[in-house]
């Protein structure tokens, strides 16, 4: 019984704001089960668009995933209440075109300035551009854009959010909520738990681009925010010393694992132009620049100055390319978004096909890896016993541990789902849930 308090107490930590009670109070979730640390329960979400469907159904999970004891989450979806005509609260980012991460795994390469600027260019060349800050511990956008909180909130309970030089502007800094006087201590999930609420429960609007200022790492809000939005690509930001590329190749594979599209590579403090000869210096080296863009085969790869006026404008909240719109460097930025929107065009119209799992109950898994191709069908017990994760394979040996004994034989799975842009989730009825990679499911 303590068990099942702490998961409804997680559960009513979700509020609708319309209603102004939490989804336990409204009855949008039922039939709560727990086996050992296996959890299951039904949610009975409104009509609403599939996008917005799945970012709830997630975020619903991960708050439960939060209690330490718990090792598996399966959120059945049902129908909505009759009496219920709510819209939930995580409908901020429906009318967002693109969402592009820029990231680093290495801290202090100035990607938090690449970010800036990349995002004024935008908006300078007439698209509709958002900003956010995923740095939780160190949010850095309201000192450089010169902006302070708190933001209101809008009648339907969306955080609004600032604007600077016709750019929206969402960060941890302008928020005046209870996890504001301590975020140096919040724990991962909690973490994570921050950076949803904010990105998916903000008024975006219409946006052509939402740029997203990634926290330095691969850590949990890192695998959070790729898993959970439809990222449209990356540009990946370094300096020229080879223990900032080391750092940043990391970055690279992760996103590359998660099937996110690197669209470019930004060399930032590649060179200093001097006052008296107006030479180029390479201070810290040649750098990797060519390197790292012929074995990532991204679409771009820009070297930027390090230049005192960036730090200067970073430090008075005016963005360079707003202050100097014709200096060179802004002629750079602007380059650097021609370049991105050219990437995004390129790979949005690549036509990517991923592989798609259906079920037919009494027929089995149906599974098209390709337009056209007839699709392969699959026991739903045999893809069961197919599971990759740590509970049915040895990390380190690569050793079997689920046992086939354990599996029924009438097993099915409750619910599938896209996981970002490179995995299947499935959600068993025994209790478990599985990620299966597109990669894997079309060696199958």
């Amino acid at each position: 019984m303590d068990r099942e308090n702490e998961i409804w107490a997680k559960l009513r930590s979700i509020v609708d704001s319309d209603k102004e009670q939490d989804i336990v109070e409204l009855g949008y979730v039922s039939h709560l089960k727990i086996k050992e640390g296996s959890v299951i329960f039904r949610l009975h979400l409104p009509v609403m668009d599939a996008q917005l469907r799945d970012q709830y159904q997630f975020f619903t999970e991960q708050v439960v995933k939060e209690l330490p004891w718990v090792t598996s989450v399966t959120s059945i979806l049902d129908k909505a209440p009759k009496s219920s005509s709510m819209e939930l609260a995580f409908k901020g980012l429906n009318e967002v075109s693109h969402i592009i991460a820029v990231s680093s795994c290495k801290g202090g390469v100035g990607k938090s300035t690449v970010a800036v600027n990349l995002a004024m260019s935008l908006a300078l060349d007439g698209h509709l551009v958002g900003l956010f800050d995923a740095d939780i511990y160190g949010p850095s956008l309201p000192t450089m854009l010169g902006l302070s909180g708190p933001v209101k909130q809008t009648e339907a309970g969306l955080l609004s959010p600032a604007e600077s030089h016709g750019v929206k502007v969402m960060s941890f800094g302008f928020t005046d909520g209870q996890y504001q006087s301590s975020p140096a201590v919040m724990r991962g999930p909690m973490v994570s738990q921050v950076v949803n609420q904010l990105i998916s429960g903000t008024d975006w609007g219409v946006l052509d681009y939402l740029i997203v200022d990634m926290p330095p790492g691969t850590g949990d809000i890192q695998l959070t925010l790729t898993q959970m939005l439809p990222l449209s690509g990356a540009v990946v930001v370094t300096t020229p010393q080879k223990v900032s590329v080391d750092d940043v190749m990391k970055g690279i594979k992760m996103f590359q694992k998660l099937n996110v599209p690197i669209l470019g590579i930004v060399e930032n403090e590649q060179y200093f132009v001097c006052d008296g000869c107006d030479k180029r210096h390479f201070i810290f080296g040649p750098g990797y620049l060519d390197t790292i863009q012929k074995e990532v085969s991204s679409h771009f790869a820009i070297g930027m100055p390090l230049h005192p006026l960036l730090a200067e404008c970073g430090d008075e909240g005016l963005p360079f390319v707003v202050k100097y719109p014709s200096h060179e460097v802004s002629q750079l930025y602007r380059q650097l978004s021609l370049e991105m929107v050219n990437a995004v065009t390129a790979e949005s119209g690549e036509g990517s096909q991923y592989p798609m799992l259906l079920f037919e109950p009494g027929k089995g898994l149906e599974l098209t890896k390709e337009a056209g191709v007839a699709p392969l069908l699959i026991s739903p017990r045999d893809l069961r016993l197919k599971c990759q994760c740590a509970h049915c394979v040895n990390e380190f040996t690569g050793d079997a541990l689920l046992k086939p004994e354990t599996i029924p034989q009438d097993i099915e799975p409750l619910a599938l789902k896209p996981i970002g842009r490179y995995a299947i989730g499935v959600s068993w009825s025994d209790g478990h849930s599985s990620i299966y990679p597109f990669s894997y499911l079309n060696f199958l």
